[in-house]
């Protein structure tokens, strides 16, 4: 086997990525009882909302709220989407020491998404970027449709490596690769790695999939034996992918654990106290989530209670 890292970071983005597009509006005290349980589980960097307009997103409306509620505890990153200047300055004031900026790898997902060009997003990323730096703050940065876009297909996997070169330039410590739609396959991952490494320290590259295909697992294993250490996920598979109703959008945090542990592969993660928070969650969006690993948890759990419920039946007889 290829020699693979002997600890990941896992990169949670349940409570911002993962509830956006959740249709039941999740009231704040839920929001930050769920992030609290994500600390508790041993997660130590959490995206926890975005500071974007509430006519855009309604669900992260609370975004102060929520930032300036939720317990900090030593050790823990907690970041926040930021789209522009004025969530900047929304995001600094609710205490916030880390922000995410973001922009695509296809034109039009852009211009869908952002409404500007990439040429003018990165303009854009001038007034957010620099200051927060200034501020001691630092920032991430995700570029999606990097393996496909919905609305334009297959995407130049150059423009990957430009993007972050562009991104780590302007100061950006980490730049994570989407595969927004779920497309991407082993292969393709494996040669756009290869690509963006060739330029890049491994730390400096994060990856972000979509389980849409049933192939996250697979591209994270290709992920990890090119070395990277930082894989996003949400938790219990929180957030459908937008552009195929019904399917699984991020992968589940659960499965990417579960599979990371019986590889031997630390994570400082209690995998026990993980499923406690996937379940908070399941209950307050109020619908099953797509994790594999915490529907073969409920079923191991029914299975035992059925076992002892059967050798209680058999004593009493």
């Amino acid at each position: 086997m290829t020699a693979l890292p002997e600890r990941v970071t896992v990169y949670e983005v349940g409570p911002r990525d993962g509830l956006q597009n959740e249709a039941r509006q999740v009231p704040t005290a839920d929001k930050i009882r769920f992030i609290d349980a994500l600390v508790e589980a041993g997660l130590k960097n959490i995206e926890i909302t975005s500071f974007v307009s509430p006519r855009w997103i309604p669900q992260l409306a609370d975004a102060v709220e929520v930032a300036r509620g939720v317990t900090r505890k030593d050790g823990v990153t907690m970041s926040a989407l930021v789209p522009n200047r004025r969530g900047l300055d929304a995001a600094l004031a609710a205490g916030m020491r880390e922000i995410a900026v973001f922009l695509s790898a296809s034109e039009t997902h852009n211009k869908k998404n952002v409404n500007k060009t990439i040429a003018e997003t990165l303009t854009a990323f001038e007034d957010v970027v620099p200051p927060a730096l200034a501020a001691g703050v630092r920032v991430r940065a995700y570029v999606s449709t990097v393996f496909g876009c919905p609305y334009e297909g297959e995407v130049d996997p150059q423009r990957a490596v430009d993007l972050t070169r562009a991104l780590t330039a302007m100061g950006v410590y980490q730049v994570s690769l989407g595969d927004t739609i779920g497309v991407a396959n082993p292969r393709q991952v494996d040669h756009v790695l290869d690509l963006v490494l060739a330029e890049h320290p491994i730390e400096t590259v994060a990856v972000h999939f979509h389980d849409t295909q049933g192939t996250a697992l697979a591209n994270c294993y290709v992920a990890l034996t090119k070395g990277i250490t930082t894989i996003d996920s949400s938790v219990g598979g929180l957030g459908g992918c937008p552009y195929a109703p019904g399917a699984a959008g991020n992968l589940a945090t659960d499965d990417l654990v579960g599979m990371l542990h019986a590889m031997g592969i630390e994570t400082g993660i209690d995998l026990d106290k993980l499923i406690e928070a996937s379940r908070l969650a399941a209950a307050f969006v109020g619908h099953d989530l797509p994790s594999k690993y915490l529907k073969a948890y409920i079923g191991k759990q029914a299975r035992a209670r059925r076992r002892a419920e059967h050798a209680d039946e058999k004593g009493a007889r």
